[in-house]
């Protein structure tokens, strides 16, 4: 009888012992739980950011079609740039003609202020541009920053001129009056008839109705930067020149401050 009973509660402990290891076991065990999720939660949070794409995500630019990339490169060269508003002008030429791939931001206002269509070149293609030059008379767009200047009447009625700044890239621009007007090719209208928009001689042109809000808005001081993902472009720009470096300790960390009252 005794035996019995030693039999008995040697196999009443160990079913203890069983039960006791599973009901440990099963809170040991996160397969969902990993380092992978908790970096992309971290990069989920918008104060984890930098200041550039956390501008990027606020307005919205993805959803409107802005290339990443290309306000990245634009933040970067409008912080080293001494523009005299805060108003920067991105026409986005990795995009189709058919798009409206003009965005102003105003960067102290954190507000899109406008999203039109802009036509490009006429030798730089047809719906989309691919070839850019700073030649006299290639009737090609310039890629790069430029600063908006002063306004005139010219044969495209309301024009603006503007000063490229980034050298053997669009520095040429006063001289082969590359210039901001409006153009009747530049309309949806346009777009259903020829399935693009019309092209210029290398000027970004706007419709004609937009020159009366854009131009003396970016007059006297904005930017305006012309994109594509080109690689001479990216590799001999100044204004660029180091920007992983400069990412990574404070540029795009830095808010806009007008450079207007400064000497």
């Amino acid at each position: 009888m005794k035996n019995v009973l030693l039999v008995v509660s040697a196999c009443a402990t160990a079913f203890v012992a069983l039960v006791g290891f599973q009901k440990l076991e099963h809170p040991l065990q996160f397969p969902q739980f990993t380092t992978q999720h908790l970096v992309d939660s971290t990069q989920l949070k918008p104060d984890s950011l930098p200041q550039w794409q956390r501008v990027y995500n606020s307005l919205r630019l993805k959803e409107a079609g802005l290339s990443l990339e290309g306000f990245r490169y634009a933040w970067a060269g409008f912080q080293k740039e001494k523009f005299t508003k805060s108003i920067l002008a991105i026409a986005d030429f990795s995009q189709s003609s058919r798009h409206k791939r003009l965005y102003v931001i105003d960067l102290k206002e954190n507000k899109l202020l406008y999203n039109t269509y802009v036509a490009h070149g006429r030798n730089s293609g047809e719906e989309f541009a691919r070839q850019f030059s700073n030649k006299n008379s290639s009737y090609q767009s310039s890629l790069g920053f430029y600063r908006a200047m002063s306004t005139y009447q010219g044969k495209h009625g309301l024009s603006l001129k503007l000063q490229g700044l980034e050298e053997n890239i669009n520095h040429r621009a006063l001289e082969r009056a590359i210039v901001m007007h409006g153009a009747d090719y530049v309309s949806e209208e346009f777009i259903r008839r020829t399935g693009r928009l019309g092209r210029s001689q290398g000027c970004p042109a706007v419709s004609v109705d937009d020159t009366k809000k854009l131009i003396p808005l970016l007059c006297n001081g904005a930017g305006l930067f012309l994109y594509y993902p080109d690689n001479s472009y990216l590799k001999n720009s100044k204004l660029l020149a180091g920007l992983e470096e400069e990412t990574q300790t404070g540029l795009r960390s830095q808010p806009y401050t007008s450079l207007k009252n400064t000497n």
